[in-house]
């Protein structure tokens, strides 16, 4: 949903480099502009509107709409998502082909993502559900059945604590921060970018930070809270991001008066191959983009099926997480997208957030002295200057509901029975995000096809010669 996800290529570097697919592009083009001029006899401004040619300004080739003319099918990777493309960003092309346009959610594999990642969730779930859920994960929801048996659940922690301690031996091992594997593991792992908002979360612990200091935190709740993700290499403000985040780290983790109540760790070099070890350890998922943009996708499908708990915003999977785990397990806060749009029509100040918040002014405040920065009050100038100005991405409007909903998340975690079983019920319900399904909702909504039985009956000197 973002422009620099909508490709445009200038016309002359096209015409440059790929001189005969812009040949091949202008073809498509033509044949299409033909089909509009039918459907729209004299309507010259639709036919600017959806041409492959972007003639405003610098002319261009508009990528998506390419795609979109060529395209068999067209979906997102949520029901949101793929609502939000038909009303915002293609409304005219969906009204053109409504038959073009579906859904199908993405998903992950549970083979990869709990049966090699998490073998010690994958051995109890063999032994209490048996192990054909590996391949239908609807056997997930047998485990709704122990909810409420102590001793199951005692041994569901106790694969948590498995993750966490191998986690705890992997951050020390790279970055020599010790932390306790008996904390909450609060984490967010995805691409470095404004919009998936890690700053919101950076600002939420400074304000952490601070009540730890004026001993006005009330709940006492041990966590660490661990990031992860790259940057695209000429995207100055994620960059700046992560320094904020290291900076933050620095201070917390030097700091005394946080020992045993929290720990900030930027893990280096993230990757998916950690991701195997990063989401078993998990207890609280962050998935906090600005409801609308689409942030949030699989990673919390691969967090809710090892019983991790989420904190987000109704963005992406996301709703459809809530709507499977049950409100109740889930912990929802920030503006919805509706409500987004109210305050972007009304012009939106993030000024107004700040003036009302006073624990968020004390969070800027130091900021702006170089707290985070060892004195520096330039570094961080330019993300407090985006924050404070436009804010593109609301953090200010939901930093409030954000830091009170942390709270609501402490206070569940020092109740380990009820966390243990909202932890469950994460897992058993997650089974709607297994690949499995997604795929054969392309099989029969997209492509047709059926499913072929596989001979494995086969001679194996032969199978090898």
């Amino acid at each position: 949903m973002l422009p620099e996800a909508l490709e445009k290529w200038d016309l002359h570097l096209f015409n440059d480099l790929l001189p005969r697919h812009l040949e091949i592009i202008y073809e498509i083009n033509w044949r299409f502009l033909q089909q509009l001029r039918l459907r729209y006899p004299g309507d010259d401004k639709i036919l600017r509107k959806l041409s492959i040619i972007d003639e405003d300004g610098s002319k261009s080739v508009r990528m998506a709409h390419l795609a979109t003319i060529g395209a068999h099918h067209i979906n997102g990777v949520a029901a949101l998502h793929s609502d939000l493309i038909k009303r915002q960003l293609l409304p005219e092309f969906a009204e053109l082909w409504p038959e073009k346009f579906t859904n199908v959610t993405n998903g992950v594999t549970p083979r990869r993502w709990v049966a090699l990642a998490n073998p010690g969730l994958a051995d109890l779930l063999d032994k209490e559900i048996g192990s054909s859920w590996i391949t239908d994960m609807k056997q997930m929801e047998n485990l709704e059945k122990k909810q409420n048996d102590l001793n199951f659940l005692e041994k569901f922690q106790e694969t948590k604590l498995l993750g966490k301690r191998k986690l705890s031996n992997y951050i020390h091992t790279k970055t020599g921060i010790l932390v306790d594997p008996a904390s909450l593991f609060d984490v967010q792992v995805k691409r470095i970018h404004q919009y998936k908002r890690q700053h919101l979360n950076a600002l939420q612990i400074i304000a952490q930070y601070i009540r730890i200091k004026n001993g006005t935190s009330e709940t006492k709740a041990p966590r660490t809270i661990i990031f992860g993700g790259k940057a695209a290499p000429g995207y100055f403000m994620a960059k700046l991001m992560i320094r904020f985040i290291n900076g933050i780290a620095d201070v917390v983790n030097s700091d005394p008066d946080m020992d045993g109540l929290l720990r900030v760790v930027f893990l280096p070099d993230y990757n998916v191959k950690l991701g195997e070890i990063v989401y078993p350890a998990t207890d609280l998922s962050e998935q906090i983009s600005t409801a609308g943009k689409e942030a949030s996708g699989t990673g919390n499908m691969k967090f809710a099926m090892n019983g991790a708990l989420t904190i987000g915003t109704l963005d992406g999977a996301n709703v459809e997480l809530r709507e499977l785990v049950k409100p109740e397990n889930f912990f929802l806060f920030g503006k919805t997208e509706s409500e987004i749009m109210k305050l972007k029509n009304k012009g939106y100040s993030p000024q107004s957030f700040i003036k009302n918040s006073d624990e968020l002014k004390e969070v800027l405040r130091l900021i702006e002295i170089g707290h985070f920065s060892n004195g520096d009050k330039e570094l961080f100038k330019p993300l407090l200057n985006s924050l404070k100005g436009l804010d593109p991405f609301f953090v200010m409007a939901d930093f409030d509901d954000y830091l009170n909903t942390q709270d609501i998340v402490s206070k569940a975690w020092n109740d380990k029975k009820t966390w243990n079983k909202m932890a469950l019920l994460n897992t058993a319900r997650s089974g709607y995000f297994s690949s499995d399904r997604a795929i054969k909702e392309y099989c029969k909504s997209i492509w047709k096809v059926v499913p072929m039985p596989v001979d494995i009956t086969c001679d194996i000197e032969e199978f090898t010669n």
